[in-house]
């Protein structure tokens, strides 16, 4: 008697837990929403407002300090097959990069090469200021080096002769379009080809960017943490006045 009453007790038991943890099931019923509109009739947030006022403010003290000072404006469509704008780009991008090639490396780069539709903007006569560096580049392009081939290199040179357009090259080559064929000279010696050459362009066009599917797949490559826009603006506060001039680097004979 004792034991069927344990056994009845237990099953009681049982059955308590099993039940009492069984999951409640819910279904939605009812579904209700409320339209707030957002009008002039809403107050500002002063709070907020008061707080983000003393760096709004410092952001455009920033943005329009001078940096440098141009006496023309420097553009990108003042030449054929170069501008004054691209050579720009093209030579403070060697001058500020090269340094860190040099150091991690011990080489040197032969050149730069950039793209015209990378070029945002152009600088008027006048004050430089850190907003023309934005402007000009908006993108956080990073620069690379890349060696190339002799392959490349003439992939390199058919896509300039064929696109006939002002892109940013520095002044290391001498390219002369020539009736038959080219003539080229990097870093003041005749093209070789036989010979890999490191060119300093930026992880956008590296990456076959504007169709310049010649930088991928090279033979090395060597990132630097360092950004275009802020090479720009490095090389503005280091000249007072900048001068730009077409030097013939790229041209028809």
């Amino acid at each position: 008697m004792y034991t069927t009453l344990k056994k009845i007790a237990f099953l009681f038991f049982l059955s308590f837990l099993v039940f009492s943890c069984k999951k409640e099931k819910y279904a939605v019923t009812k579904i209700t929403a409320k339209t707030i509109a957002i009008d002039s009739s809403l107050a500002s947030v002063d709070d907020v407002t008061k707080i983000i006022a003393p760096y709004k403010e410092k952001m455009i003290e920033e943005i329009n300090t001078k940096i440098s000072y141009t006496p023309k404006e420097i553009v990108r469509t003042d030449g054929d097959l170069e501008s004054s704008l691209g050579n720009l780009l093209a030579d403070l991008s060697y001058e500020r990069a090269n340094p860190i090639f040099n150091k991690e490396t011990g080489k040197n780069i032969e050149f730069a090469l950039f793209n015209y539709g990378g070029i945002r903007a152009e600088i008027s006569a006048g004050d430089i200021t850190n907003k023309h560096a934005f402007e000009l580049m908006p993108f956080d392009n990073m620069y690379v080096v890349v060696e190339l081939s002799g392959d490349k290199m003439e992939e390199l040179i058919t896509y300039l002769i064929t696109q006939k357009t002002a892109h940013p090259i520095s002044k290391h080559i001498q390219l002369t379009i020539t009736k038959n064929g080219y003539e080229l000279f990097i870093q003041h010696k005749k093209f070789e080809k036989n010979k890999n050459y490191y060119v300093l362009t930026t992880d956008y066009l590296q990456s076959g960017g504007d169709n310049m599917v010649f930088f991928k797949n090279p033979k090395s490559i060597y990132k630097q943490e360092y950004k275009m826009r802020d090479a720009i603006i490095d090389y503005f506060k280091s000249v007072d006045t900048r001068k730009t001039i077409l030097d013939n680097r790229f041209k028809r004979k």
